[in-house]
C-alpha cells in the first residue's frame, strides 16, 4: 500500500502563499472570508490570544482579495472558499494595504515612531507604481516621496493610509482592503515604558483617518490580543465591529478544532496521543464554540514527535500581566490559588480596556488573563453578568504553577523585606534578627564570601538592604564619629525616630576569636569610640546599638538601647 507523503509543518510560517506553494500542512480557515461577506462586515476588529493564527489568516485574506500581476486563484482552488461562487467572484479584485505592528516594541516614543515610519515607507514602496503614474499631482507626489523616504512628519504619517487608500482606489477603480496585524502591540510597550499618550494619539489619528467615513474602503480587518477601549483609540469610529472571545461570529476561525487536530495527528501517526493532546492543549472556548486547541503548541508537539511540553507559554512576553499580578491584592492571590485547584471563578470582564486604568480597576487582570489566553470561558457569556473563568488546559496550568508561584514568592519576599526594615526602625530586634538571618542565609552564598574580603561583603549586603529606608533615614558608612570610624549609621530625618549604629565583626580562621567574643568586641567598640556623638549632636535622643558577628552565612546580633538623656 502506497503511503501518502507527510506535509511539512509550517512552524514559524505566517505567509499563506508560502505555505501553499511549499505544500505545508494547512488547516483550511478560508470560510472566514465567507463569514465576513455574509455578515456584511465593513471594519472588523478581531482580538485573539498570541499564536492562534491571526497573522496567517490576515495573509490568507490578503492573497484572496489582492489584485496583482500574478494570478493567485490557484492558492484557493482546493479550499472550502472556492465552492462559494459569490466569494469566488471577488478573488483578486481589490488593491490591498497590509501592515503588521507585531515587532513595534520599543522603550521610547522616538524609536516607535521611527518604526512606524519604516513600515509605512515599505508599504508605499510596494505601491510605488502610483508615483510613476499620472494620477498624483505635484503636491501629492511630494507627500508620497516624503513618506517613502521616511521623512514625513507625525501628522503626515497619521494621514498616510487614508491618502494611500484614496490613490489606490482611484488607480484600480476599486475600493481598498486594509489589513493591520497586531494593532495593539505598540500600545502594550508604550504603557509599560511610559510613553502611552503619544502612541495612543498617533494610532487614533492613523486609524481614524483611514477607517472613519472612508469612501475608498471595501473592507478593513484589524487583529490583536486586546480590544483597546473605543474612547482610547477608536474615538468617533462607529463602523468598527468588534468580535472578541465573547462573541459567536468567527468563533471557529482561530485556533484548531478537535476534528482538525485529529486529522493532523493521523497524518503524522500520532492519533493515539489525542487524549494527551486534549489535556495539554485543548480547552479554549470562544462564545459557544468549545474544544479549541492552541495551534502553536499542537504543531510544535507534532514536530517533536508527540513530546508533550509547554511550547506556547515559553514564547510570551508577560510583562504587563506580571506587573498587575505582582501588584495585586490578597484576594487576587486567593482567587488564583482556587484556579490552580481547577476551580471556576465568576468575574466581571471588560472587553474594552483603557490602559491607564489597569492599575485602578480590580477586574482588569481578569480581562487580561482571559483575552491573552491564560484563562478561558467555562460557559456561554451572558451580557451584564459575571463570566465563569477557568484555566484551559495542563499547559497553561503549568505556567501558573511555575511563573505565578514565582511571582507570589517574590511578593512574599518583598513583604518580609519591608517587615525587616519596619522591625529595625521600631526597635523590634527579635523580629529583625530572625528576618535578617533568613535574608542572609537565602541571599549570601558561602562562595560569594572569600575570607580575605568577607567583612566588605557583609558591609555591602547590609547597605544594599538599607536602601529601602532612603525616604526616612540618611544612611552613612565608614565615617568618623567620636573617637573612630563606625561601620554603618542611620540618621533619622525626624529626630524623634530611632537612630541606629551598626558595627560588624567577622569570625574565621584568621581572627582566632569565637562568635561571642567578636559580638562583645563589636558592641564595646561602639561604646568606647563614642559613635553616638554625631547622632546626639543632631538632636536624636533614642539610639540603638547593633553589633553583628558573621561567620560564613551565620550571623549573631546583639543590641542595646541607649537610655534617653534627661532634659536639662
Amino acid at each position: 500500500m502506497c503511503r501518502m507523503k507527510r506535509r511539512n509543518l509550517p512552524i514559524g510560517m505566517s505567509d499563506f502563499k508560502g505555505i501553499i506553494d511549499e505544500e505545508c500542512a494547512y488547516i483550511d480557515k478560508t470560510l472566514l472570508i465567507e463569514e465576513m461577506i455574509d455578515n456584511n462586515v465593513r471594519v472588523a476588529l478581531i482580538p485573539r490570544p498570541r499564536r492562534f493564527g491571526k497573522t496567517l489568516n490576515l495573509s490568507m485574506i490578503r492573497y484572496f482579495f489582492e489584485k496583482s500581476e500574478e494570478d493567485t486563484s490557484y492558492l484557493f482552488k482546493h479550499l472550502k472558499i472556492w465552492h462559494n461562487a459569490k466569494c469566488r467572484s471577488l478573488q483578486g479584485q481589490f488593491p490591498v494595504i497590509f501592515l503588521t505592528f507585531k515587532d513595534v516594541k520599543h522603550s521610547s516614543w522616538e524609536n516607535t515612531f521611527e518604526h512606524f515610519s519604516m513600515l509605512l515607507s515599505e508599504e508605499f514602496l510596494r505601491h510605488r507604481y502610483l508615483l510613476e503614474s499620472d494620477l498624483l499631482d505635484p503636491e501629492e507626489q511630494k507627500y508620497f516621496e516624503s513618506i517613502l523616504r521616511k521623512q514625513a512628519s507625525p501628522t503626515l504619517c497619521a494621514a498616510s493610509l487614508r491618502l494611500l487608500s484614496q490613490w489606490l482606489s482611484l488607480y484600480h477603480k476599486q475600493p481598498v482592503v486594509l489589513l493591520i496585524d497586531e494593532y495593539d502591540t505598540p500600545v502594550h510597550s508604550a504603557y509599560i515604558h511610559n510613553y502611552y499618550d503619544p502612541t495612543i494619539e498617533f494610532l487614533r489619528n492613523l486609524l481614524s483617518s483611514c477607517l472613519k467615513d472612508n469612501p475608498h474602503l471595501r473592507l478593513g480587518v484589524l487583529t490583536g490580543i486586546l480590544r483597546i477601549a473605543k474612547e482610547s483609540i477608536f474615538s468617533g469610529l462607529n463602523n468598527v465591529s468588534t468580535f472578541t472571545l465573547l462573541n459567536e461570529t468567527f468563533n471557529d476561525k482561530f485556533g484548531l478544532l478537535e476534528s482538525e487536530v485529529s486529522a493532523l495527528l493521523q497524518e503524522y501517526d500520532l492519533l493515539e496521543k489525542l487524549p494527551e493532546f486534549k489535556r495539554w492543549y485543548n480547552g479554549y472556548r470562544v462564545g459557544a464554540c468549545t474544544g479549541i486547541y492552541n495551534p502553536w503548541s499542537v504543531l510544535n508537539c507534532i514536530a517533536q514527535k508527540g513530546r508533550l511540553a509547554p511550547y506556547w507559554v515559553n514564547t510570551s512576553d508577560n510583562a504587563l500581566i506580571k506587573r498587575l499580578i505582582v501588584q495585586g491584592t490578597e484576594e487576587l492571590k486567593t482567587d488564583l490559588e482556587e484556579l490552580l485547584r481547577e476551580g471556576i471563578l465568576k468575574k466581571n470582564v471588560e472587553d474594552g480596556l483603557v490602559f491607564p486604568q489597569l492599575d485602578h480597576n480590580p477586574d482588569s487582570v481578569w480581562s487580561l488573563l482571559l483575552f491573552t489566553g491564560y484563562l478561558t470561558l467555562d460557559a456561554i457569556p451572558s451580557y451584564g453578568s459575571p463570566i465563569p473563568l477557568k484555566i484551559p488546559n495542563l499547559e497553561v496550568g503549568e505556567l501558573y504553577r511555575t511563573m505565578i508561584v514565582e511571582w507570589f514568592t517574590k511578593t512574599l519576599y518583598e513583604r518580609r523585606y519591608h517587615l525587616l526594615l519596619k522591625s529595625l526602625t521600631q526597635g523590634d530586634i527579635d523580629t529583625f534578627s530572625q528576618l535578617f538571618k533568613e535574608f542572609m542565609f537565602s541571599s549570601v552564598s558561602v562562595f560569594d564570601v572569600p575570607a580575605e574580603a568577607s567583612e566588605k561583603i557583609y558591609h555591602a549586603f547590609v547597605l544594599g538592604m538599607l536602601v529601602g529606608l532612603k525616604d526616612s533615614y540618611e544612611v552613612k558608612s565608614n565615617r568618623e564619629s567620636g573617637l573612630g570610624r563606625y561601620d554603618v549609621m542611620l540618621f533619622p530625618k525626624n529626630p524623634q525616630d530611632l537612630g541606629i549604629i551598626m558595627e560588624f565583626k567577622k569570625v574565621g580562621s584568621f581572627e582566632n576569636i569565637d562568635v561571642e567574643t567578636a559580638l562583645h568586641s563589636a558592641m564595646q567598640q561602639i561604646k568606647d569610640k563614642h559613635y553616638a556623638l554625631e547622632l546626639k549632636e543632631r538632636g536624636v535622643q533614642r539610639i540603638l546599638y547593633l553589633a553583628f558577628a558573621f561567620e560564613g552565612k551565620q550571623v549573631l546580633i546583639k543590641h542595646e538601647f541607649v537610655p534617653k538623656q534627661p532634659e536639662e
